[in-house]
């Protein structure tokens, strides 16, 4: 058999040619068997990189051409280090030619590269020789994005420093009072002067009444990533069209200062429109997206169209200024989809953002493209003032943003990052006990060559963008820093391989965007996670999380709460697990074998009720609960018991303090759950709006428990 069609695996060739890309050839799995990765999904993975692996001959040209590409570059685009360290660099040149080096800080001081003294010998590229000097980054440098610039006759090259810090961490008077928090869904969470989903006047809100009604320190919600212009509108905030935008619909129309100046015809289309999904938010019926936005964007139509002060018109044009092509790109984007109905009938000619025609269309479009760009600057300015509101109210924190893993293939992100992502791939998770057949999240990843050659500057944005407004991050699955699981598109989610991407280069990256917003980073490192990552993660400032239902004994008990790592976010739960008075009442082995998840029903009851003892049993001992217990007791002992942990931050999910029966989302589902469109109610079904949360008897209850345990 030709190594052309051969499928069982890879040949010595591609596997070399793999491996110096980064590429895993073969992996080891949960169960702990071991799985040599296929020759089609190594062929597809590496062809998304730009690299020709289409047999033996081709493997071995590519690896030769790998061996010439870092000969190619005058300098390299980009160099990560930490703050105090020196590092080597090369300038390639014409053999023989004089270059002359200069690095310019972020300030504008400019200043010349010690050349070292080393000798390499010169590199053949066709009928030239390339020569490399060398030359060293002093350890002065400060934090920032420095520019160093290689300059011989007729040729300039130029790439970046990148200074980040050592580590981040939490800082020493957040740390001492090891803060609580609460985690929502903020769509879920209505008020009286909601549009049918909960909105950023509700977020503002939500913070002054955890601070002064139940001093909580934080809020932490779902990302508010943008999603699509026009319906449908995907449930998932984990599945958006730019996670460097916000999604519109989480405005809270009143809050806009043009609405005063809205004529008054105008301004009985917008009460009109408010009417149809404000009827909601009081009944436990699914929330409906799309009719949210219809509504709003009518609305806001109407709003755009009122004058605005010369002083409100120079702070929107700062920020189209301070956005720049990003927010042109996305602009041009939304548009595009409205003026074609959504995501899949685009014409050719516009299939990117780089397309010749897209900049005619943009031309013909300026009105439209601009009411999108002021819909982005009315979310900032909304988002803002939340994270003003709880720091005013003397949250230490405030709001914790929430970073997804990637973003919808149609979107955008997709449409205007094109060349930093990798095509025709999908970022999954392989086989393990829960999904055996593994997960496929329709998302492309970075490609990380690519990604490098742009200095990790699209990264640097997505960051910034999250924690321009919030006092903290949570990074969904920060182990993609680290390394994907990329899945061929057409290919089942197990066959697939890993991708290793330069953690020290994300992670600084991420802490000196962070650093510089006075933000705190959390990574989600939930699952199968190498030791040497936590460890590292921790060396870098970054906080991990502990979830009370994962963290076990060797024997299935449940761990101590002392034995909690002190550098995390601790909870009892998450976004993705049943809510807990859910669990108490064994209400999820019902529900995932309703929706087919369980093979063996009997022995998933069995495992629950198991569970439910060893924790009941763990509360006994440290008298966190009663004898005579009911589920609400139970609610308020698991709280406590995270409590007790050396967490340095603890979050409560609403849902608990309501004792909500719904999940949120139940992973491995689409349409046969109506994930993400659960809006907030109490154990009795009963709809809680945010004008009443801190006067539910649950709520009192455990905030009484919370206050108890940490005095």
């Amino acid at each position: 058999m030709s190594d052309q069609t051969r499928e069982e695996g890879p040949s010595e060739a591609l596997a070399r040619l793999a491996r110096a890309c980064g590429v895993a050839t073969d992996v080891h799995l949960i169960d702990g068997t071991h799985r040599t990765c296929s020759r089609g999904a190594l062929v597809a993975i590496l062809a998304a990189m730009g690299i020709d692996a289409h047999n033996d001959d081709a493997c071995r040209a590519s690896l030769a051409e790998l061996k010439d590409y870092l000969w190619t570059r005058i300098v390299p685009p980009v160099t990560v280090l930490r703050e105090g360290q020196t590092r080597e660099i090369p300038v390639h040149v014409p053999h023989g030619a004089t270059v002359r080096v200069r690095l310019r800080t972020e300030s504008g001081v400019e200043r010349p590269l010690e050349q070292v003294d080393k000798v390499v010998e010169p590199h053949g590229m066709g009928s030239m020789a390339v020569g490399r000097a060398t030359f060293r980054i002093p350890d002065t440098l400060p934090l920032g994005w420095h520019v160093v610039e290689a300059a011989f006759p007729g040729r300039r090259g130029r790439g970046y420093v990148v200074v980040t810090p050592e580590r981040l961490g939490v800082p020493e008077r957040i740390a001492a009072r090891r803060p609580w928090g609460f985690m929502a869904q903020l769509y879920s969470l209505r008020s009286t002067r909601s549009w049918g989903i909960g909105d950023l006047g509700d977020l503002a809100d939500l913070c002054s009444l955890a601070k002064i009604r139940a001093g909580a320190d934080f809020v932490l919600i779902n990302p508010l990533h943008a999603n699509e212009s026009v319906p449908p509108l995907s449930p998932s905030p984990y599945l958006p069209s730019s996670r460097r935008f916000i999604a519109p619909m989480y405005i809270r129309i009143e809050d806009i200062p043009e609405v005063a100046y809205v004529p008054s015809q105008q301004r009985a289309v917008i009460e009109w429109e408010s009417e149809r999904p404000s009827r909601n938010n009081n009944t436990d019926e699914l929330l409906d997206r799309d009719d949210v936005w219809r509504a709003k964007v009518a609305a806001l139509e109407q709003i755009f169209r009122a004058p605005r002060s010369p002083g409100r018109e120079a702070q929107f044009e700062a920020f189209c200024v301070r956005e720049g092509k990003a927010l042109e790109d996305y602009a041009t984007w939304a548009a595009i989809s409205e003026e074609y109905k959504g995501l899949s009938a685009w014409p050719e000619d516009l299939a990117t953002a780089s397309a010749p025609a897209v900049s005619t269309w943009r031309d013909e479009h300026p009105d439209r493209i601009l009411f999108h760009a002021w819909m982005q600057w009315i979310a900032d300015e909304q988002s803002g003032h939340a994270q003003a509101t709880a720091r005013g109210v003397g949250m230490d924190i405030g709001v914790i943003t929430d970073l997804a893993v990637g973003v919808h293939p149609s979107g955008a992100d997709a449409w205007s990052l094109h060349r930093v992502l990798a095509t025709g791939m999908s970022v999954g998770a392989p086989p393990d006990g829960f999904n055996p057949h593994g997960q496929d999240w329709s998302q492309p990843p970075w490609q990380p060559r690519a990604l490098e050659a742009a200095a990790y500057v699209p990264f640097r944005d997505v960051v910034r963008a999250a924690v321009r407004h919030s006092g903290a991050v949570r990074v969904d699955h920060i182990l993609g820093l680290f390394r994907q699981w990329w899945i061929p598109v057409g290919h089942g989610a197990g066959d697939g391989s890993y991708v290793q991407f330069d953690h020290e280069a994300l992670v600084g990256i991420l802490i000196l965007e962070a650093h510089r917003a006075g933000a705190i980073v959390i990574g989600e490192d939930l699952g199968t996670v190498e030791p040497w990552v936590r460890d590292y993660l921790s060396s870098r400032g970054v906080l991990g999380t502990s979830v009370l239902w994962f963290e076990r004994t060797h024997d299935g008990g449940f761990t101590a709460p002392e034995d909690y790592r002190a550098d995390a976010l601790a909870t009892v739960t998450t976004h993705d697990l049943p809510p807990t008075a859910m669990v108490m009442a064994g209400a999820q082995v019902d529900l995932r074998a309703e929706l087919g998840l369980i093979a063996d029903v009997d022995a998933a009851t069995e495992q629950a009720a198991d569970e439910l003892q060893r924790l009941v049993g763990l509360l006994r001992e440290r008298d966190w609960v009663i004898e005579d217990y009911e589920e609400e007791d139970l609610i308020a002992g698991v709280h406590r018991m995270v409590l007790a942990s050396p967490a340095v931050l603890t979050g409560v999910a609403i849902t608990d303090a309501v004792g909500d029966m719904r999940a949120q989302n139940v992973p491995g589902t689409f349409e046969e759950y109506p994930n993400w469109r659960i809006p907030l109610t109490d154990r009795n079904g009963v709809p809680v709006l945010l004008d009443d949360l801190f006067d539910h008897p649950r709520m009192r209850r455990l905030v009484a428990t919370i206050r108890a345990a940490r005095s």
